[in-house]
C-alpha cells in the first residue's frame, strides 16, 4: 500500500532493479515492437534464452495443478493408439517423466523432445541414466514435429521467435492432434516483452488470444477444448494493458 503512494517512476526504477537482481521469480518488464525489438533490448550483461547450462536445473518432474486438462487429452490421445509426441520446447523431458506416474504408457510409445542445444544435451543424459532413450528423444529441428500424432506445447509458444502457425505452416506433415497448455495470451493485442527466468532474461510474446485460435483453426484444425489456466499469474508492471494476460490451454484435431 505504501509502495502504491510513492511516484510512478521511483515505482518503475524500484521494480527494473527488482528484475535485473531477480533470482527464483518469473517477472516481466517492457513493451517492445516486435519478438527482435525485444530481445536486442535485453539489459546488458544477461543471458540472453534457455540455452545456457543453469537453465537444464530450472524445472523439477511435477505435475501441476495446471497441468490436468492437458493430462487428459493425453491420455485419451493414448489411449485411441496416437503413439508419437512431440514436445515442443519441453526442457530435459519433464513431462514426460511427470506424466508417466499416472499414465500408462504404451511400449510402442516415442516420444521427442525439442529445445535448445544446452538443454537436451542434458536432458539425453538423464534419459540414458534413467534407461528410457529407447522411448524419450531429443531434437533441435522443429520440422521433425512433420506427421506426428500429437504436438505437445506446454509453456513454450511464448518463447518462440516464430508463430505458431507459421511453425504448422513449414511442416510437410501436419500433426494429428495438438495440445497445448499455458500458452501467454491476451484478451486484447499481443505483447511483447521480456522475461526474467533468473538464470537468464528471455524475449517473451504473449499472443493475441483470438489471433492464435484463429492461427489454428486456418492451418486445418477444429477446436475439441479450450480452457484458461487459473491459478498461474502472469503480469507486464507499468504496461498499459499489462495486468491483463493469462495462460490459456487448449486441444485441436486435424480436420
Amino acid at each position: 500500500m505504501l509502495s502504491s503512494l510513492l511516484p510512478s517512476s521511483v515505482r518503475e526504477s524500484g521494480y527494473r532493479r527488482k528484475f535485473l537482481e531477480n533470482r527464483d521469480e518469473n517477472l516481466f518488464m517492457g513493451s517492445f515492437e516486435s519478438f527482435a525489438d525485444a530481445e536486442a533490448h535485453v539489459p546488458a550483461g544477461k543471458t540472453v534464452g534457455y540455452d545456457t547450462p543453469e537453465a537444464a536445473n530450472l524445472y523439477s518432474h511435477q505435475i501441476y495443478f495446471y497441468d490436468y486438462p492437458a493430462l487428459f487429452w493425453l491420455g485419451r490421445s493414448l489411449d485411441s493408439g496416437l503413439r508419437t509426441v512431440f514436445d515442443l520446447g519441453g526442457h530435459i523431458g519433464i513431462k514426460y517423466y511427470a506424466f508417466r506416474r499416472v499414465l500408462n504408457y504404451p511400449p510402442d510409445l516415442h516420444w521427442t523432445v525439442c529445445d535448445v542445444p544446452g538443454v537436451i544435451k542434458a536432458g539425453a543424459e538423464v534419459a540414458a541414466q534413467r534407461q528410457v532413450a529407447g522411448q524419450l528423444g531429443f531434437t533441435t529441428d522443429v520440422h521433425d514435429a512433420s506427421g506426428c500424432d500429437i504436438l505437445y506445447a506446454s509453456g513454450s509458444l511464448q518463447y518462440l521467435p516464430q508463430h505458431f502457425s507459421e511453425i504448422l505452416a513449414e511442416l510437410s506433415v501436419k500433426p494429428k492432434r495438438i495440445i497445448v497448455n499455458t500458452a501467454a495470451v491476451h484478451p486484447e493485442k499481443t505483447i511483447y516483452t521480456l522475461n526474467s527466468i533468473g538464470v537468464a532474461v528471455c524475449p517473451y510474446r504473449i499472443e493475441h488470444h483470438d489471433r492464435l485460435f484463429a492461427d489454428l483453426t486456418q492451418a486445418g484444425y477444429v477446436r475439441r477444448d479450450a480452457r484458461r489456466n487459473e491459478g498461474k499469474p502472469i503480469e507486464v508492471p507499468f504496461v498499459e494493458g499489462g495486468d491483463k494476460p493469462y495462460y490459456a490451454g487448449c486441444c485441436f484435431d486435424l480436420a
